[in-house]
Parts: structure tokens; C-alpha cells; sequence
């Protein structure tokens, strides 16, 4: 791919399915190595409390660096800091091999954690100034279900190899997953910026980053994403407490009931990847707005309603996460061009920055207010969530969508004046 705003075709889709395999291999670091824990712990002698910190510690580790990939690849280009980020992954998966004490592996956790960075900020940055805007939209939206696909695979592999091999046999796993992934980049990858020898000072950092977070627009459009997934968030936190402690289901059961969710957002990406091309670029987030608040009004009503709320619960949380598939890749692009005030991967980072803590926020929103009034609170507060959302995303997506139709009737005169030459 030589050149930046390509439509996708076969020759140059090499280089999404390296990211997306990065992606993966990441995502999965955290979700299968969960299983292995009791036997990690085992092996250090340690207890079996010291599970969870791996969890935690991985996630620390993806919050540490965003601030500093993004402006740093818009300095020195996208193509050098993504490929020594996937590098460095890879070795500290192969060290995993070297820690003998579960202090040195929850240090190498966080360490691993650090490829989270990588994704976002530079990876995601590069996929949509690489690719023309609809192309770009439809990539993200497949790309978006390896999040979904990988904390349902990643258990259930990391359960069934530490049946039959050592625990440290995972890394390696991922380190090979992770190689291949930085052959197709190395190969395919294009640099999407022009890359500058001028130092990066830190006040330089700051005063870009005080003038994206003071750019109304760019506010207003990158609160729509925590804004829209806060409800399904809320539902992933909470529901082992909603649906088994509170409404007496079983774990199975349970687990059953999260297919139609996840379904639910599986099938609005794969319905965005295919209208991509058929509807002007934000019709879909509009028409998604339908889904999200009928199907929280329906859980909502169900809460108060019916007998058995479980049912009604999950029927309206999947028509919402359908709703949410049709409009996170929009909102993404939307919210990444919306100013240009900075380089786009500080403009990535800080959409990445507001959105994780926009999610912490909403999450702990969630949870004092269902301490509070239970069911009901939780419902009522997810209601208010997808409602605050159509009131910000109506007036943002609207304006974007209206920015992209200004050239149509210059270009429509400009073919009917060729037309009368």
C-alpha cells in the first residue's frame, strides 16, 4: 500500500489482519492467562488471592503509556512505533521464562500490559488515515468483534492448555501469534505521517494536548463512545451479581444468557461492515439510536413489569448492544477527524484517555447506584446513559454528516460544466 485514504481490496488488506492479529494476541494475554493463575500461584507458593492481580496489573500497564505512543508516533511516524511496540510484547512474553517469584511475574504483567498502548494510539490512527473513510469504517467495525471473540476464546483455551502443557507454554503461544502479526506489518504496514527529527519536549505534549481537550467539538464527539457502551459496560460489571445472586440463576445459565448480547453486538459490526458502503457515513449511528433506547425502555419495563425481569433484561440489552455495533466505527471516525488541532495520534490517545475514564467513572456509577436501589436503579441509570447519548450524538454526528455532503453539489457542477465543454 503506497499510498494514505486506500480503499480496501485484497492486495492491501494484509495490513488490517496483522493489526487486528496484534490485536488478538494482546487481548488474549489478558483472557487466557486467567485459567493459568491457580497454577502459577502454585509453582511460587504463594496464595491463591494473588489471581486477580494479574488481571489488574495487565490493565495498569495498558494505562501507563497512551499519553506518550500517540504524540510519539505522529513525531517519528506510526510505522517505527507500533513494530518496536509489537516487538517489545513479544519479549516480554518469552520472559515469562525468566521470573521466578510471583513479584517479578505481576511486574512482568504490567509490562505486558504496555501493548495495550500500542493499539489505540498508534494502531487504530494509522488503520484510518491509511484507508478512505468508508473502507476505514468497515475494517474498524470487523476489527471491533476480535474484542468480543477474544475474552470468550481466551479462557477456554488457557483452561484446556494448562490440561495437557506447562503454563508458561500460553506466552509462548502468544509470542508466535505476536511474530506473525509483526512480519505482516513489517511488510504491509504504510507510513501514514511524515516522520520529523525534532525532539518531542514535554511542554510541547502538554499545550497539544490542552488544546484538544479545549476543542468543543472534539469533547463533545469522543464522549459519545463512553456514552453509548456505558450500558453494556454496566451489564458486564454487574450482571454476574444481577442475574445469579439477585434473580437466582444458575452459572450456566447465566453464561447462556450472555450469547444474545454479545450476538447482538457481533451483528450490528457485521451489519455496519456491509451498510458502509450503502449509507452515507453516520446514518447508521443515527438508526442505531432506535435499538439503544427501545431495547434499555424494554429492560427497563421489564424491570418494573414482569415476574421473571431476567428475560426482558437480556432481550433489551441485546437489542441495545445490536444498536451499539451499528455506531461505534462511526463515532470513532467521527470523534478522530473531528478537530486538527494535534497530530492524530494524540488526538487517538486522548480519545482513548476520556474513554477509559469516562468507562471507570460510569462503571462505579453503576455500581453505587444499584447498591442503592438495585435493579431498578440500574435500569433506570442505563436508560439515562443511551438518552444523554442521543442528545450529544444527534447534534455531533449530524454536523459530521453535513461536513461530508458539502462537496457533493460542487462536484455534481463541476461535472455538468465538463459536460457542456
Amino acid at each position: 500500500m503506497s499510498h494514505l485514504h486506500a480503499k480496501l481490496t485484497r492486495s492491501n488488506l494484509l495490513f488490517p489482519l496483522a493489526l487486528v492479529l496484534f490485536e488478538f494476541a494482546v487481548y488474549i494475554c489478558n483472557d487466557m492467562v486467567q485459567p493459568a493463575m491457580l497454577a502459577v500461584t502454585r509453582e511460587f507458593l504463594v496464595e491463591a488471592s494473588w489471581t486477580p492481580a494479574a488481571m489488574t496489573a495487565f490493565l495498569a500497564g495498558g494505562a501507563l503509556l497512551p499519553w506518550l505512543t500517540g504524540p510519539l508516533s505522529d513525531r517519528i511516524g506510526r510505522r517505527p512505533v507500533l513494530l518496536v511496540g509489537v516487538a517489545y510484547f513479544i519479549l516480554t512474553c518469552l520472559a515469562t521464562y525468566l521470573v521466578s517469584s510471583i513479584e517479578a511475574f505481576i511486574a512482568l504483567r504490567v509490562m505486558q500490559g504496555v501493548g495495550l498502548c500500542f493499539i489505540n494510539a498508534v494502531g487504530y490512527a494509522s488503520l484510518q488515515e491509511a484507508f478512505e473513510e468508508k473502507a476505514a469504517v468497515k475494517v474498524s467495525a470487523l476489527m471491533a468483534n476480535v474484542a468480543l471473540i477474544a475474552p470468550l476464546v481466551g479462557p477456554l483455551a488457557g483452561a484446556a492448555l494448562i490440561e495437557f502443557a506447562p503454563w508458561r507454554s500460553g506466552f509462548l503461544f502468544i509470542a508466535f501469534i505476536s511474530a506473525l502479526a509483526l512480519v505482516g506489518l513489517y511488510l504491509k504496514m504504510p507510513e501514514t505521517v511524515k516522520p520529523s527529527h525534532e525532539k518531542l519536549p514535554l511542554s510541547q505534549m502538554g499545550r497539544d494536548y490542552i488544546k484538544v481537550f479545549s476543542h468543543r467539538r472534539f469533547v463533545l464527539s469522543a464522549l459519545c463512545i463512553p456514552l453509548l457502551a456505558l450500558p453494556l459496560m454496566g451489564w458486564i460489571a454487574l450482571s454476574p451479581v444481577l442475574l445469579v445472586r439477585d434473580l437466582g440463576m444458575s452459572s450456566i445459565e447465566y453464561g447462556l444468557m450472555q450469547i444474545p448480547v454479545f450476538g447482538g453486538l457481533i451483528a450490528g459490526n457485521l451489519a455496519l461492515a456491509v451498510l458502509a458502503d450503502r449509507w452515507p457515513l453516520g446514518r447508521s449511528a443515527l438508526v442505531g439510536m432506535w435499538p439503544i433506547v427501545g431495547g434499555l425502555m424494554l429492560m427497563l419495563g421489564g424491570v418494573i413489569l414482569s415476574s421473571a425481569p431476567q428475560y426482558w433484561m437480556v432481550a433489551g440489552m441485546s437489542l441495545m448492544a445490536f444498536g451499539e455495533g451499528l455506531a461505534f466505527g462511526v463515532l470513532y471516525r467521527f470523534a478522530l477527524m473531528s478537530c486538527d488541532v494535534a497530530g492524530r495520534g494524540t488526538i487517538s490517545a486522548s480519545m482513548s484517555m476520556l474513554s477509559m475514564a469516562g468507562y471507570a467513572l460510569g462503571i462505579e456509577l453503576f455500581r453505587q447506584v444499584y447498591q442503592a436501589g438495585g435493579l431498578l436503579a440500574y435500569a433506570v441509570l442505563a436508560v439515562l446513559f443511551s438518552l444523554s447519548y442521543v442528545f450529544v450524538a444527534r447534534r455531533t454526528v449530524s454536523m459530521a454528516m453535513a461536513e461530508r455532503a458539502e462537496p457533493k453539489p460542487a462536484v455534481a457542477e463541476g461535472e455538468l460544466a465538463s459536460q457542456g465543454a
